[in-house]
């Protein structure tokens, strides 16, 4: 597999836009990923704690390890009950054996390098552990949805969020996964979509001439779509993938 580790490291340098435009993940969603009862949970990957905090708000106890450090800053700053935070990758994790029951990544396992990263998941993880990879994605049977997101290619979360329900995708080391579609919507307006484009890595890391091009295509959707045609606000609607993995 190929990681673009230009898109992987753009975020840091948009940590509070990327905090402030992206969604949250449903309760519910969290929920099925991680049981009912108080757990150990580590969140690799973490961000600014977009998925942390919602774990935290279940009772969870929840350990982040994330690398990027003003990513990392964003997360300790808006995440109040926040066990740990360390600095670290999926592929080397900072931490002990069998220490988590529960291990998510939310928007970020297809960052993971998943030959090096599956064998030290499955180190951390307890034997009776599940882990619980979730992704956000726009749900492109909303005509106005597709004409927005055709401006740009399908992000590499998009195709995993689906090659994760494949055979083999979790290796030796797991099992075949559960996966559940949870569906919500967050209510956007016409700069919140704009800035929900502003925080992808394929913006992220485009020439100053691309990002304009991208920005202008976009609003011109948002702009002549007849759906959109007189609001000020809109739902933007989304399919949260999760999966649970269990050791095999």
């Amino acid at each position: 597999m190929t990681i673009d580790a230009n898109a992987a490291r753009s975020f840091g340098p948009a940590a509070d836009l990327y905090d402030a435009a992206r969604p949250a993940y449903p309760a519910e969603a969290l929920r099925w990923l991680t049981g009912d009862a108080p757990a150990d949970v580590l969140d690799v990957g973490a961000g600014t704690g977009l998925l942390t905090r919602g774990l935290i708000a279940l009772g969870h106890r929840v350990t982040a390890v994330e690398p990027d450090p003003r990513m990392r800053a964003k997360l300790t700053a808006a995440s109040p009950g926040l066990a740990a935070a360390h600095e670290g990758a999926a592929e080397a994790l900072p931490l002990p054996d069998g220490s988590a029951d529960v291990i998510t990544a939310g928007q970020a396992f297809h960052w993971f390098d998943r030959p090096k990263a599956l064998p030290e998941l499955r180190r951390v993880l307890r034997a009776d552990g599940v882990l619980a990879p979730v992704w956000n994605l726009r749900d492109h049977t909303t005509p106005w949805v597709a004409a927005v997101w055709a401006v740009v290619d399908a992000s590499q979360g998009e195709r995993d969020a689906v090659a994760a329900a494949t055979p083999g995708y979790f290796g030796r080391e797991f099992a075949e996964p559960e996966l559940r579609v949870f569906r919500h919507e967050r209510v956007v307006d016409r700069p919140g979509v704009l800035r929900l484009i502003q925080s992808r890595s394929y913006y992220l890391t485009a020439d100053d001439d691309r990002k304009r091009r991208i920005l202008a295509e976009v609003a011109d959707v948002l702009d002549t779509h007849p759906d959109l045609d007189g609001k000020e606000t809109f739902a933007l609607p989304y399919a949260t993938h999760a999966f649970r993995v269990r050791p095999a």
